[in-house]
C-alpha cells in the first residue's frame, strides 16, 4: 500500500488531520485552490490563516493541482465545507480509482438536496456509499495540531474500510474507534452544530449554566429523535460522535459555532457575524437543512426551529427563548413513541 495520502482541502481541520497522518510517517499532499497558501505550506511549513503559529511537518506538502495531489495516493481525505463538497468530489472523479480509501471529515448537509456528505461523495464518484468512511468526534483542530490527547470515531458500512481508516490515523495521542452506524455518526456530527449555536447564543445572552445544561440535554434528545427516524442507531448519539462532540462544540471558545452563537446573542447581525468569523460556520447551513428535514420526516425539533427563525427570519434571540420556555407542558419522555422505545430496546 502506498504511504501517500491526499487531503482535500487545506483548512484548519484538514491541516490538523494531515498533521496526524504525517506523525504516523505518511506522506501527505494537501490540495488547495490558493497558490499563496500552497507556497506557504511548502516553504514555511505553516498555515497561518487557519492554524496560526502551528509548525507543520515537512512530510506535509501542498499543491493546487488535484491530479498531482491524488496520483499514487492509497487514501483520499476530503475535508471540504459542506457547501463545496459536491464541487470537490466532482473534481476528484477524474482521478479517483476504486481501490482508493475515501474518508471524509465534514459535518453538515447539502442544503439543496438535504443529503449527507457520504451520499454526495458517492453520487459524484459513482461508488457505493457504504465504502465511504466518515471521521467524526470531539476534536478541535487547534488541540489536535498540538498533539493534545484526542479520541474520535470512524464509521462505514464496510468494516474493512473503517478499520483501514482507523489504522491510518491511530497513534499515541489520537485514538480512533470504529462504528458501523455511518448514518448516525454523520447525523450526530452535523446536528450538534445547531445546538452549539444555541449554546453560544445562551452564553451571549448571559443566561448562565442552568440554561445551557438544559439546552444541551434537550438538544441531544432532539437530534437523537430525528436521527432514529432517519435510520440511525440511538446509541450512537450517546457516544463520541454524539454527546462527545456536542459537549466540546457547545462549551469551547475554539468552536466557530459557539462563537457565532455568542455574537448573535450579544445582538450582532448574522451577516456581520459571518464576516467577522472569516471561516465557514457549518451550523448556519445545518440549521437551514434541519428545518426542512424535520418537516420531511414529521419530527419536532423545537430548538432547531427557533434557531431557524433567529437566523433566517429575524426573530430576536430572547423571543426565541421565550417561545421555547412557553411550550405546552410535557413529560420528559413524552416525545418517545412506543415504536421508538421498542427500537431502542430491540
Amino acid at each position: 500500500m502506498s504511504k501517500k495520502v491526499a487531503v482535500l482541502v487545506a483548512g484548519s481541520w484538514g491541516t490538523a488531520l494531515a498533521s496526524v497522518l504525517a506523525a504516523n510517517q505518511l506522506d501527505v499532499i494537501m490540495w488547495t485552490r490558493g497558490e499563496d497558501q500552497a507556497t506557504e505550506i511548502n516553504n514555511k511549513h505553516t498555515n497561518q490563516r487557519f492554524l496560526p503559529d502551528a509548525e507543520l511537518s515537512p512530510r506535509i506538502q501542498a499543491t493546487t493541482d488535484m491530479a498531482k495531489a491524488v496520483e499514487g495516493a492509497s487514501a483520499v481525505l476530503i475535508v471540504a465545507p459542506s457547501s463545496a463538497m459536491r464541487s470537490v468530489a466532482h473534481q476528484l472523479k477524474a482521478h479517483y480509482k476504486p481501490e482508493m480509501l475515501i474518508i471524509h471529515a465534514t459535518k453538515g448537509f447539502e442544503t439543496e438536496s438535504l443529503n449527507r456528505m457520504s451520499t454526495v461523495i458517492s453520487e459524484e464518484l459513482e461508488c457505493e456509499e457504504g465504502r465511504v468512511v466518515v471521521l467524526s468526534g470531539p476534536s478541535h483542530a487547534e488541540e489536535v495540531v498540538k498533539r493534545c490527547p484526542t479520541t474520535v470515531v470512524v464509521a462505514s458500512l464496510d468494516k474493512a474500510s473503517a478499520e483501514a481508516a482507523q489504522g491510518l490515523f491511530m497513534n499515541a495521542y489520537f485514538r480512533v474507534y470504529t462504528n458501523r452506524d455511518m448514518i448516525g455518526v454523520e447525523l450526530a456530527g452535523a446536528f450538534k452544530n445547531i445546538i452549539a449555536l444555541g449554546a453560544g447564543m445562551s452564553d451571549g445572552l448571559n443566561f448562565g449554566d442552568n440554561a445551557k445544561a438544559a439546552l444541551l440535554t434537550r438538544g441531544l434528545a432532539e437530534i437523537t429523535r430525528i436521527g432514529v427516524e432517519m435510520g440511525a442507531n440511538p446509541l450512537t448519539f450517546s457516544g463520541l460522535a454524539g454527546i462527545g462532540d456536542l459537549v466540546v462544540t457547545a462549551t469551547s471558545q475554539h468552536s466557530r459555532n459557539w462563537r457565532a452563537g455568542s455574537l448573535l446573542g450579544k445582538g450582532q447581525k448574522l451577516d456581520d457575524v459571518l464576516n467577522s468569523m472569516g471561516m465557514v460556520v457549518e451550523g448556519i447551513r445545518t440549521t437551514q437543512a434541519a428545518h426542512f428535514i424535520s418537516q420531511k420526516y414529521g419530527v419536532q425539533m423545537p430548538i432547531a426551529d427557533q434557531l431557524y427563525h433567529v437566523l433566517f427570519q429575524e426573530r430576536q434571540p430572547r423571543d426565541a427563548v421565550e417561545a421555547l420556555m412557553g411550550r405546552d407542558p410535557k413529560t420528559e419522555m413524552e416525545v418517545m413513541t412506543l415504536e421508538t422505545w421498542e427500537q431502542w430496546h430491540s
